[in-house]
């Protein structure tokens, strides 16, 4: 009886320190979402920057990033971030020929790290020119 215990005791003990252990690439922004404020229709092409770090301890590969609106524009690196290593989003909302008012729209990235999908968020309010 008393081997059993302690095989359980190792068993918890070994897999404890194995699942503390990072494996695999994690994303970490510094920021998941972006107020615009307020700007006019005239000037409507605002863009902004999400930094992130892989903070794992293997390749972070993007795969997609896809905006919920065609105005909505990311881009991202195509290249494999090393661990330790930044990398930055970019985000360009164009609201020309839209209605002026209060928007929200997210950006999907799917990527390779242990959070598969990551939403990012830009919002802002855009005054008529009158």
């Amino acid at each position: 009886m008393k081997r059993y215990i302690l095989s359980a005791i190792l068993m918890v003990f070994s897999w404890s320190v194995f699942a503390a252990q990072p494996e695999g690439a994690e994303i970490k922004f510094e920021k998941t979402s972006h107020d615009f404020g307020t700007f006019t229709e005239s000037n409507s092409k605002v863009t902004c920057t999400f930094k992130f770090t892989n903070t794992g301890d293997k390749l972070l590969v993007i795969h997609q990033a896809i905006a919920s609106c065609g105005c909505t524009v990311p881009q991202y690196p195509k290249e494999p971030i090393k661990p330790g290593e930044s990398g930055e989003i970019i985000v360009t909302y164009d609201g020309e020929g839209k209605f002026p008012g209060h928007f929200r729209k997210s950006i999907t990235l799917r990527t390779n790290a242990k959070q598969e999908i990551v939403r990012l968020y830009v919002e802002g309010e855009m005054l008529g020119s009158n």
